[in-house]
């Protein structure tokens, strides 16, 4: 293998990288709050909702995580035209990884309201608290602190999940990264650029996630 490393022909594309990172950072961030309230919506359903909307939702989950995230955006970019709903590869590709990541949300703050105390619902109800005032007052909180870890690593995965964004021309980081890849074929540097690009942005988020639980929820997460 004969083959020179020469950074000086990609190293002028790392703003138009980094650009790509913030676009990644968008999509995670958005594609994340929209399946966190989706699966808190769910979780409520599952443990306070009627038999039918129970298994309307259990569906739903069912579904979305047996099925391929890429196989969920295909549907939605090509066939929902079909059906005259014109969708943008970015809206495509946000509106699959928010129902993608609101079955696991679901599932994971299931979780969370299965863990409550009987007597915390007992006396909320008590109180008169009706089913969305004992979600937002009650067990939200709870769930906040209880599941933040594994909502925190819901979000790094999604972080990382928006690569796939690439394949309907959305020019997050890895779509940036083909287009600089074209341009210069130096594919060792461009993409050793790109995963030193991810690290650092995961780590970044996850140091950040975790001074964001230690101040408001006071949970004991590792920063590095």
């Amino acid at each position: 293998m004969n083959y020179s490393l020469i950074w000086s022909q990609v190293t002028p594309h790392i703003p138009y990288l980094l650009g790509g990172a913030a676009l990644t950072l968008q999509l995670a961030v958005i594609s994340f709050l929209a399946g966190w309230a989706i699966g808190l919506v769910n979780a409520s359903v599952l443990h306070f909702g009627p038999r039918p909307a129970r298994l309307a939702v259990q569906g739903y989950v069912t579904f979305f995580i047996n099925t391929p995230l890429l196989v969920q955006i295909f549907f939605i970019f090509f066939v929902l035209p079909d059906a005259g709903i014109l969708l943008s590869p970015y809206a495509a590709v946000a509106i699959g990884m928010s129902l993608n990541a609101g079955a696991y949300l679901t599932e994971i703050q299931r979780a969370g309201f299965q863990s409550l105390r009987r007597e915390e619902i007992d006396a909320a109800t008590a109180m008169g608290f009706s089913v969305p005032q004992m979600v937002w007052y009650v067990i939200l909180p709870h769930i906040a602190k209880a599941l933040y870890p594994p909502l925190s690593n819901q979000f790094i995965i999604q972080v990382m999940t928006t690569s796939i964004a690439a394949i309907f021309a959305v020019e997050e980081l890895t779509g940036r990264a083909y287009n600089v890849n074209s341009l210069t074929f130096r594919s060792l540097e461009v993409f050793s650029i790109t995963a030193v690009i991810y690290v650092v942005l995961t780590l970044a988020c996850s140091m950040a996630l975790a001074l964001l639980g230690r101040w408001l929820f006071r949970v004991k997460a590792r920063i590095l």
